[in-house]
């Protein structure tokens, strides 16, 4: 019991921690938000801080959401800020490659202070090569001597210097070459984790999930830090293929030992708002208020992020226009987030017919224009919703378009129980009679045997 203690107190220091260093309570790409009662709702035009947003993350995810914020941003100021964070966030690696296609894309737009600088480029190409061709005949010694443990040491080293200067497929080769060499169930974690990171960022995404599968089937229990990681890889794989369900139960699972270990790929932030958009768009009010609401571990990631807590909370609550409110400020930043941005549309879509629907069950007929004004639109706007949501069979309701107002079809209980119960009598007066059939063959020994074949 006192270890259990201990964790959660050192869990719950890690949170603290975060506090204390401004990672939390307004996520940068969020709008702000008041530090006493509810979250403000801006106007949509707040602006992301790049640069506590690239803050959050480390590596090559760094540089790439950087490029893709100053690719899709429509403001000169973030796009200029989002160059020159990712320019000097490469020139401390040595991917010259994508040093030279960054470069191409700013060209002299940040001044002479950030031309491209050729002679460092050169520099690190020179490296690369004398470094490659030591690591490859050390390879090659250690496959001489049949050590396995050196081979595997010596592929581990080829593929992360094949990372380091971009080189995904190579590095992807070599990390999968080393499982033959994998002597320990810790060499095969490693292993998933180096596979599972370079095919993310190739957005291979089924390469993750299979690796996710082999690294939870090692016999050794797998520590509550890895788990995590395993949990919101398996969670991005989902949501790249459209599986929202099963991206917010991965999300959902993800434990708080987490917190900063995984910023070569997810940021603790980003879990909270794509399992929170997931759920919401994936998950009955049943499953919202246990695995959501009353998720303790998932808690503390929503207080990371109070836009999503709050959005989720009025949702519940049925104060879908504060919530609907709250998603059209965070819609901008969303687009402009690297993996979420191709799902945004499709998930405010569901969270939105969620809305609905759950607004029209417990009435029998609802005033058209009371609902519009409840979801901040038009009459005839949602008019066409409720269409599309009738004709797909999930309301079951008509529309008075003349008087403006929904009728539920409501299923007439009484006469459906009546016909249940016919319905069953007939089947038991079958099922009397086939066996009083049957007994009375048997008794008159009336048996017909099927004739055996010569």
């Amino acid at each position: 019991m006192e270890g259990d203690d201990e964790a959660t107190f050192a869990a719950a220091t890690g949170f603290e921690a975060m506090y204390a260093n401004g990672d939390a309570g307004d996520d940068p790409r969020l709008p702000p938000t008041p530090r006493s009662g509810k979250a403000a709702v801006g106007s949509g035009g707040d602006l992301m801080d790049v640069e506590a947003y690239a803050a959050l993350y480390t590596g090559r995810t760094k540089v790439a959401r950087l490029l893709f914020i100053a690719e899709r941003c429509g403001n000169e100021g973030m796009q200029l800020e989002a160059f020159r964070l990712a320019h000097d966030e490469i020139k401390k690696g040595e991917d010259s490659h994508l040093y030279r296609e960054a470069m191409a894309k700013i060209g002299d737009r940040l001044g002479p202070r950030y031309a491209i600088d050729q002679v460092w480029a050169d520099a690190v190409d020179r490296r690369a090569e004398v470094r490659k061709e030591k690591l490859e005949n050390e390879l090659n010694i250690y496959k001489t001597n049949l050590i396995k443990e050196s081979i595997r040491m010596g592929y581990n080293d080829l593929a992360d210097f094949f990372y380091a200067h971009g080189q995904l497929g190579d590095a992807f080769k070599n990390y999968v070459r080393t499982r033959d060499y994998c002597t320990t169930s810790k060499h095969i974690i490693h292993m998933c984790l180096n596979v599972i990171l370079v095919s993310i960022e190739l957005s291979q995404f089924m390469h993750v999930s299979n690796y996710v599968s082999k690294a939870e089937q090692t016999p050794e229990q797998l520590d509550p830090v890895t788990h995590s990681k395993l949990r919101c890889a398996a969670g991005l794989a989902h949501l790249e293929t459209k599986k929202y369900k099963l991206a917010a139960r991965k999300f959902l699972e993800t434990g708080h030992e987490l917190g900063n270990n995984y910023t070569e790929v997810i940021a603790p932030q980003d879990v909270a708002i794509y399992g929170g958009l997931c759920a919401l768009a994936s998950f009955d009010r049943t499953e919202l208020k246990n695995k959501v609401i009353d998720n303790v571990t998932f808690r503390n990631f929503l207080e990371l992020v109070p836009e999503v807590r709050e959005l989720i909370n009025d949702f519940y609550a049925s104060r879908y226009a504060s919530c609907l409110e709250y998603l059209e400020n965070l819609k901008p930043n969303l687009l402009l987030d690297i993996h979420l941005h191709d799902h945004v549309e499709t998930l405010y879509t569901e969270i939105r017919h969620k809305a609905i629907i759950q607004y029209t069950i417990p009435f029998i007929s609802v005033d058209l224009h009371t609902m519009a004004g409840a979801f901040k639109t038009n009459v005839a706007g949602l008019e066409k919703e409720l269409e599309a949501l009738i004709t797909d069979n999930q309301i079951q309701a008509r529309i008075d378009s003349h008087n403006k107002i929904l009728y539920a079809r409501h299923a007439d209980q009484r006469n459906a129980t009546f016909q249940r119960v016919l319905q069953t009598g007939v089947e038991f007066e079958r099922d009397v009679r086939a066996m009083l059939v049957r007994a009375n063959l048997i008794k008159h020994e009336c048996i017909t045997r099927a004739a055996r074949k010569p």
